[in-house]
């Protein structure tokens, strides 16, 4: 799995403590539509790209007891869609496999809107079989919007046009 980094205990991204994951790519969409860069995590883009086996961060976040939530963001999830779903069904399996394993809230933090990725939110769902919380968080950055806070990430968000969605409810 390539990713930018890793914060063990967020409580910034998420009303839970969550295992924060730095995904590593993007297409930049937001600086493209607003013609000028304004992405928040550009500089995020340049840091180096860490290679890490899933399994490996699957097995850190349920060895920390602190975490209840795992969160992907940063740069743009669905441009690492495949990561992403390696991810999702180590988490699902180690859950199913076992009942001393705390199933994770998942929220992806996205710049594209539910129309953008329909084939792959119908791939998520697969996942809400064991994983019951998936929250997608749509929409681009907008500069000069106002901020809004989501009821259900429980946090403020950047630009007033973003939103958050249980994945069963896409």
């Amino acid at each position: 799995m390539l990713i930018k980094g890793i914060i063990d205990e967020d409580f910034v991204n998420y009303k839970k403590p969550s295992m924060f994951i730095n995904t590593s790519s993007c297409n930049f969409k937001c600086d493209k539509e607003c013609g000028k860069p304004v992405c928040q995590n550009s500089e995020l883009a340049k840091a180096p790209t860490i290679e890490i086996e899933a399994i490996d961060l699957v097995a850190r976040y349920f060895t920390n007891p602190i975490t209840e939530a795992i969160v992907f963001g940063g740069l743009e999830p669905f441009d690492s869609f495949g990561d992403i779903c390696e991810f999702l069904s180590l988490i699902a399996a180690s859950c199913s496999s076992s009942s001393n394993f705390k199933i994770p809230d998942i929220i992806i933090y996205t710049g594209y809107y539910p129309k953008e990725i329909q084939n792959q939110l119908q791939t998520l769902k697969i996942f809400n079989t064991v994983i019951k919380n998936i929250i997608i968080k749509f929409g681009r950055f907008i500069p000069d919007k106002s901020h809004k806070y989501d009821e259900l990430l429980g946090v403020e968000l950047a630009s007033d046009n973003q939103f958050a969605k249980r994945l069963e409810d896409c």
